[in-house]
């Protein structure tokens, strides 16, 4: 809840959101970056998830699905073995603002990977992407979107900032 909290009160400024989310497995990091698409969602915008690995994107599709499926949302998974008719019909909704959450691997970085109107960019496991990479995502959009990274690998505090300068740190401290 706390950094639900944390995460609207970003979402609610005037200023890009760029947060570092990190927890164990199993702490809810997941539902806490569905949460924030939703609010992102209820704003008119549009959010993707990019994973590093098909298995996790395939993993988060589902249970994103599974969590939406009583709210009428429309979300869909691009990967690299996306067969050619299903891009063209992910790439038209995108475009058409009628797919409302993507979920995928780099895949999600393709020049043809044009949204309407991204607001929220979830990235998990962060570290395996490299920097020209993530800020490929920020440029889809022309105004850059609110950017929620998460891992689950702790970082010290101190390191985090060092590292992560230009990112507020959340961390989920708790089961839940």
């Amino acid at each position: 809840k706390r950094v639900i909290k944390e995460i609207r009160t970003d979402m609610g400024s005037n200023a890009q959101m760029n947060r570092l989310l990190q927890g164990d497995v199993g702490s809810g990091k997941t539902i806490v970056a569905f949460m924030s698409m939703l609010l992102a969602l209820d704003n008119g915008f549009q959010a993707c998830l990019m994973a590093p690995t098909e298995i996790l994107a395939n993993q988060h599709f589902i249970g994103l699905s599974e969590l939406a499926k009583t709210l009428d949302i429309n979300i869909r998974i691009l990967t690299g073995s996306t067969k050619i008719a299903q891009r063209r019909i992910i790439h038209e909704k995108l475009e058409n603002g009628t797919l409302q959450i993507l979920i995928g691997t780099h895949a999600l970085l393709e020049d043809k990977v044009k949204f309407k109107n991204l607001g929220l960019a979830v990235i998990d496991e962060q570290h395996r992407f490299g920097v020209e990479q993530r800020s490929k995502l920020w440029k889809k959009n022309t105004i850059p979107p609110h950017v929620l990274v998460m891992t689950a690998t702790p970082i010290p505090r101190t390191l985090a900032m060092s590292l992560y300068g230009d990112l507020d740190i959340s961390v989920i401290d708790e089961l839940p």
